[in-house]
């Protein structure tokens, strides 16, 4: 199905400002994530070697990215061995034409997808259904954004943004399930039953890859409803797509991963399924494609490279409060939220330069990150960058040349100071003005200071 009929937003403040119009959802999708990131705390704090788990898996990814190319040729050539066909794809468009050769070459009309952030990057659903073939995602979450002609608003928590009752009405009208039922359980088991008889009835899956291994040649798929076991073991064909930053050196490192996956993502243990694909079955065609788009590019970029050692867990995600209350639509990128922010730069600096300016830079992410990216850091960055390149709009631009004068100057930033807080006080409602004054929309204006601390330390300083 396509999703042409959703029409992505271009500026974060603008979709944020609308998003917020429902506060009542963003009540609840604020504290359902905060909820989240609650539960990643205390699973984390159940292992007393968690920040060592953090700098292994951290160096680990080091090495990786320092020996991309070693351990992709190692994958290549051990994946080969085992029967299993690798495809390198540049970009979005080639993987696209990679997939869909595959697709012709068996005539297969209809397929079954796992949850794959990579596909949603290069787009997949909507060429393969350009091509006229139907692509059915059996994630739940997945299946919900599809039918709601939707991207995912998150990496782990697709339909985060949805009410039950908003799953009610989709699958009453797309699944035939009694009008104004909202039981999650009941709306789960109709999805089931649904989704059994695609599964049955399709030659080809795809999936995505969380790890693939250099020293097997092998690949993992860690999933909490066995939607990816199910669509890969049923079908005589199974592609798997992967950005190139997946790789791991060793199969043993499996076990750093595995346990920081889970816990950082949604607080649990485990993932409920982590799937190892290491050939094909003896009858079955096993393809994986190996997808760089601009992965190259951002991993010679010195401030911002360890940004590709990101396993998508999403608890950046889970714990930003632009997030939390802006939504993931907002971001206008396949990948939402703080490392969304961070890469989508990269692959087109001038659409996507709102995007690092969608923060707060309180840290939040970078602490949460199991594999130490220092994600706000690289926000910052990003927005020195996007500056320079004068991407930012002119009002902006200008008006932080203006602060940057006065507040270099003492002499105006005095009388600066001074007028401001005469104002205040003169007009104290001027400056909640929304129109004046942006800073006001969400907040309520504090009441004006009687003096400067400069004075007051002047004065006081006397005193003493």
């Amino acid at each position: 199905m396509s999703s042409s009929t959703y029409i992505a937003p271009t500026d974060h403040a603008k979709a944020a400002d609308k998003f917020m119009e429902d506060e009542e959802r963003v009540n609840w999708h604020d504290k359902a994530l905060w909820f989240i990131r609650e539960k990643r705390d205390v699973a984390s704090k159940q292992l007393p070697e968690w920040e060592l788990l953090r700098e292994t898996a951290s160096q680990i990814k080091q090495n990786v990215l320092a020996n991309l190319d070693t351990y992709l040729e190692q994958f290549e050539q051990n994946a080969k061995q085992n029967g299993i066909t690798v495809h390198w794809a540049a970009d979005a468009a080639e993987h696209n034409r990679i997939v869909l050769d595959i697709i012709n070459k068996h005539g297969i009309q209809k397929l079954v997808k796992s949850k794959s952030m990579l596909t949603e990057e290069c787009h997949l659903n909507d060429y393969l259904a350009d091509n006229g073939i139907d692509v059915v995602d059996t994630d739940l979450g997945e299946r919900v954004v599809q039918l709601a002609q939707e991207p995912p608003s998150h990496i782990v928590l697709p339909c985060i943004h949805k009410r039950k009752e908003e799953v009610g009405e989709l699958f009453h009208k797309h699944l035939g399930t009694e009008k104004g039922a909202s039981d999650p359980a009941y709306l789960t088991e109709a999805a089931r039953q649904h989704l059994r008889e695609k599964f049955l009835t399709s030659d080809l899956a795809i999936t995505g890859v969380n790890f693939a291994i250099a020293e097997t040649g092998g690949f993992v798929v860690c999933t909490n409803e066995g939607n990816a076991d199910m669509g890969a073991h049923l079908a005589k064909v199974h592609i798997a797509c992967m950005g190139i930053e997946k790789i791991i050196p060793k199969a043993e490192n499996l076990s750093v991963f595995l346990r920081l996956l889970a816990r950082s993502a949604t607080g649990q243990p485990i993932t409920t399924y982590s799937s190892h694909f290491h050939r094909p079955r003896p009858d079955q065609e096993m393809h994986i494609v190996l997808v760089d788009n601009g992965r190259s590019i951002q991993l010679g970029r010195k401030d911002f490279y360890n940004s590709l050692k990101c396993i998508r867990c999403g608890a950046c995600i889970n714990t930003c409060p632009v997030y939390r209350r802006s939504g993931g639509h907002s971001y206008h990128y396949a990948i939402s939220g703080p490392i969304g922010a961070i890469l989508a730069p990269n692959m087109d600096m001038k659409k996507n330069a709102d995007l690092p300016f969608a923060s707060t830079l309180c840290g939040s992410c970078t602490n949460v990150c199991p594999v130490k990216i220092d994600i706000h850091n690289q926000l910052y960055q990003w927005r020195q960058i996007i500056a320079k390149e004068g991407y930012v709009p002119a009002t902006k631009a200008q008006g932080m040349k203006v602060m940057a004068n006065v507040m270099a100057n003492p002499t105006l930033f005095r009388v600066a100071g001074k007028s401001g807080r005469f104002m205040m006080r003169l007009a104290p409602g001027l400056a909640s003005i929304k129109a004046v004054n942006p800073w006001a929309k969400q907040r309520d204006m504090p009441e004006a200071p009687k003096e400067s601390f400069r004075d007051w330390y002047i004065k006081n300083k006397k005193k003493s």
